[in-house]
């Protein structure tokens, strides 16, 4: 894709820093322009980038200065952005969900096949080190045939710590489509595509009140489900099932778990890059550590788009539009399920990812 590649930023919110982080200083990126609604916050951050000039969407979208747009807007605005980088010939590289529809999704994946560009998106965290040394595990066969998983994700809700938490309680939002995408993509890194699933859904409360900054005290209406749970079959036969909510105060579960014929594997939480992955053997009494053996080392939100520029015709990105397809397609028809209480069949799968090999900070990053 070209060395350096040159990267456009649109929204620059609260995630954007933790890509600056990783991309700012890469030799295989050179940041050219940002866009944001704040058109100062634009100026202010094209200030402090030796490369970048702060634009308007429209223009960063069509900027010969652009190969790729990473896409850090809300969900509800990551398929107008995508499909308007992807009209001007244009790689886009996008947070979490893909879309916030599926037919949006899709619309998106057929215009980048067609127009011959790049699609990936996060999330990125199932690279690191704690998820890929559990898939590891897994090919390698310690815990036999994988039969059963089960992935937790149980809070209290983004309001009592995002200043303006408003979207995550919109269409688009919730606890499913928010977070959901760590858990769907980690289960099919470690599993495999999902042929079915059975999902159901409540709503605690009809409004949320903001705790956290300048809009402490703002009532904000929640037009979504904030507690899901659902069954997943896998096309390996194995059967997940999944708990996201915004309705519990905390939860002592492991965030998941992956049950095999000769035992379990404890894996970290897959909102994270690394942590420690445990086994308890069929028989043993205690669980024991497994040494690190795979992923990005020491990576961190932006690695997904480094390993998407580094693909070429041998090799598929690892967190690619595919990928992020069939995740949605899981969460939504869990929803859909929900509200119309019956088992549905997927219409999408997708190819299980080449895992990652164990590769050192210096060897990911090339800073400069």
């Amino acid at each position: 894709m070209g060395h350096p590649h040159r990267l456009g930023i649109v929204g620059l919110g609260n995630i954007s820093a933790a890509y600056l982080d990783t991309l700012a200083d890469s030799a295989q990126i050179r940041i050219t322009a940002v866009a944001d609604l704040d058109t100062a916050r634009a100026r202010t951050l094209a200030d402090r980038l030796p490369h970048a000039r702060a634009l308007s969407v429209s223009e960063l979208v069509a900027s010969d200065e652009v190969d790729t747009v990473l896409n850090l807007t809300i969900p509800a605005a990551h398929a107008e952005i995508a499909l308007a980088a992807i009209g001007h010939g244009k790689n886009v590289y996008g947070e979490k969900p893909l879309a916030a529809r599926m037919a949006d999704a899709r619309e998106i994946v057929a215009a980048a096949l067609a127009a011959g560009v790049g699609l990936g998106s996060a999330p990125d965290t199932v690279l690191g080190t704690g998820l890929q040394t559990a898939r590891h595990a897994i090919d390698d066969g310690l815990i036999g045939r994988p039969l059963a998983a089960s992935a937790v994700m149980v809070t209290a809700g983004h309001e009592r710590w995002h200043p303006s938490p408003d979207f995550y309680y919109q269409s688009g939002g919730g606890p499913l489509l928010d977070m959901g995408p760590y858990y769907v993509a980690a289960l099919v890194h470690l599993l495999g595509p999902v042929r079915s699933v059975t999902g159901a859904a409540s709503r605690l409360r009809g409004t949320r009140t903001i705790t956290q900054g300048p809009r402490a005290g703002a009532v904000i209406p929640v037009d979504v489900d904030t507690h899901i749970t659902g069954v997943l079959e896998h096309d390996s036969g194995a059967l997940s099932t999944i708990t996201t909510s915004f309705d519990g105060a905390a939860t002592d579960a492991a965030p998941l778990e992956v049950h095999g014929e000769n035992g379990t594997l404890s894996v970290p939480d897959p909102n994270r890059f690394d942590g420690e992955t445990r086994f308890f053997e069929l028989g043993a009494t205690q669980w024991r550590p497994l040494p690190t053996a795979a992923g990005y080392l020491d990576s961190a939100r932006g690695i997904g788009l480094l390993d998407f520029i580094a693909a070429g015709p041998d090799r598929a990105a690892r967190a690619n539009g595919d990928i992020a397809l069939h995740s949605l397609d899981v969460m939504t028809s869990l929803l859909q399920s929900a509200a119309e209480g019956r088992r549905l069949e997927l219409t999408t799968t997708t190819e299980r990812p080449l895992a990652v090999p164990l590769t050192a900070r210096e060897v990911w990053s090339q800073r400069e």
